[in-house]
């Protein structure tokens, strides 16, 4: 039950998740034929170029596709291999358990909003580093630039038109974000999945140091990497995510929602700490740098509950309950209850809790999306609210998510599309508060 992507996705896979785009890299992920787009080549595949003295491996017609490629290892002889964790920001060293997850977790929020600042001048937005002409290069980048573009505009195409009203800087790199995303989540919960081992994982975050550091792999490693040398984006929340796929290697049960607070971080609530930066601060906003991550933090997070109590039944089926255990016997519900799939009262008064907390993160997520840079506030607005919205779907479906799932209809995501371009055009506050000063 991986990523709730940057917030971009919808029941349908058409609205964004999070602080831009996260969901539809889940639902994308099963429908997803990267074969039609990798395959035109357009003169550039199956060859190697050379950068700097390097040789560059453009993986472009390889026939795993997009998202899996022989540079992971993942055949057969990886299945055996020994669980080997890379250590992660996030994770509480020996004798720190006394931390809950949010106090680590707010740890990255800080450096983040740290590292943003140190890119800022007051009263200015976020600086974009200029183009830098290598010999070569900027037909292939131009190329990888374009496929990240049509990648998000099929499987995120809300969200993918909100990109638009940013400017060319701003949206290739989210661009190129939302897919690095959707490749990172198809590993655990594509077509290949069967075959991905701790090892194989290890690769990728390998290959995610790569880039970087200026050493793309393929051409779609490339646009990341041109898009992080461009922003003050950090590479933590990245490391994260792949955290994230690796607990869904071997955990399948969460005892409390500090653990379950933890995954959703790991799977949803990065994308909000990797677009912060590109979507901009507005200038004139009084609110603090660390406040925003925490709204985007917040939204991560909401998306990721939604999508967990939305899909309580397809998870059930795979043996997967991503659900606070301690929770459910408070609420006197046992696993046998979810794998037998029967609306009780009690499972009525546990999902009215559980929606009650996920709304009061996406409450707190609100306090922050105004705050960005007016270009970047429609697309974000917009998958607020219709992800909002499947929560409003669960109570109407009488909280039966094992046999229905939750969706917004056309009509409902049509008539939200004008009320989140509002919303967008209200300025930043002038006034400050506890979380938001000057």
């Amino acid at each position: 039950m991986p990523v709730a992507l940057l917030g971009i996705v919808t029941p349908n896979s058409d609205v964004s998740t999070g602080f831009g785009f996260l969901d539809s890299v889940r639902e994308g992920s099963r429908l997803f034929d990267s074969s039609r787009l990798l395959t035109r080549d357009k003169g550039v595949s199956g060859n190697n170029r050379v950068r700097k003295g390097r040789k560059q491996r453009w993986c472009c017609n390889s026939p795993t596709g997009y998202f899996f490629d022989h540079s992971l290892g993942v055949s057969g002889l990886d299945r055996g291999s020994k669980f080997s964790v890379l250590s992660s920001m996030v994770a509480a060293p020996a004798g720190d358990m006394a931390l809950t997850s949010e106090q680590k977790v707010y740890d990255v929020v800080l450096k983040q909003a740290a590292l943003v600042k140190r890119h800022l001048k007051p009263g200015e937005d976020m600086e974009v580093k200029p183009d830098i002409a290598l010999p070569g290069s900027l037909g292939l980048l131009s190329e990888a630039y374009d496929r990240c573009r049509e990648v998000c505009a099929e499987y995120a195409k809300t969200f993918y038109l909100g990109t638009l009203l940013m400017t060319p800087a701003r949206r290739k790199a989210i661009w190129a974000i939302y897919v690095w995303c959707r490749r990172t989540d198809e590993l655990v919960d594509g077509p290949n999945a069967s075959h991905i081992t701790p090892m194989a994982l290890d690769r990728w975050e390998a290959r995610l140091e790569d880039i970087f550091k200026g050493r793309p792999f393929d051409m779609l490693d490339a646009a990341l990497s041109d898009s992080v040398s461009k922003f003050a984006v950090d590479i933590q929340p990245f490391r994260d995510m792949i955290e994230g796929m690796r607990m869904d290697l071997w955990k399948s049960r969460y005892k409390t929602f500090d653990e379950l607070y933890l995954y959703c971080y790991y799977v949803a609530g990065t994308v909000g700490l990797m677009s912060v930066p590109v979507m901009g601060i507005a200038p004139e906003s009084r609110a603090t740098t660390e406040s925003v991550y925490s709204a985007a933090l917040a939204l991560g997070i909401a998306n990721q509950l939604t999508n967990i109590l939305r899909d309580v039944g397809e998870d059930a089926r795979r043996g997967r309950i991503y659900l606070p255990q301690d929770e459910l016997a408070h609420a006197g519900l046992s696993e046998d209850d979810i794998f037998a799939g029967k609306v009780t009262d009690k499972w009525i008064y546990f999902m009215k809790e559980q929606i009650k907390r996920a709304r009061k993160f996406f409450d707190e997520a609100e306090k922050g999306v105004t705050e960005l840079s007016s270009a970047s506030r429609w697309p974000v607005w917009a998958s607020l609210l219709l992800y909002r919205q499947i929560l409003d779907e669960i109570e109407a479906n009488d909280y039966n998510n094992f046999t229905r799932r939750a969706y917004v209809s056309k009509p409902k995501k049509i008539l939200a599309l004008p009320v989140a371009y509002a919303k967008s055009l209200v300025p930043p506050s002038r006034t400050s508060s506890s979380r938001m000063k000057a």
